[in-house]
């Protein structure tokens, strides 16, 4: 998993690259590699990074209580 990262990351800066250098050269096809190079980051590399990521609940340690900031009112 980690090696496909490295290797999808790699694929969306070159992608990201060349839509900046045809972005910059005014070819027509640069929004459109541009705007799919950011579709395709969002919604395919975040996604699987932060699945990856917080698979083994590392995320618990960060999560905020609620005991700690609104404590539990005693009902009599």
């Amino acid at each position: 998993m980690k090696l496909a990262l490295k290797v999808l990351f790699i694929i969306f800066i070159v992608w990201m690259s060349i839509g900046g250098y045809l972005e910059y050269s005014n070819h027509p096809k640069g929004p459109i590699v541009m705007g799919l190079g950011v579709l395709f980051l969002s919604f395919i590399l975040m996604p699987i990074f932060i699945y990856w990521r917080y698979k083994d609940g590392k995320y618990k340690k960060y999560v905020i209580k609620d005991d700690l900031f609104f404590p539990k009112k005693d009902q009599k």
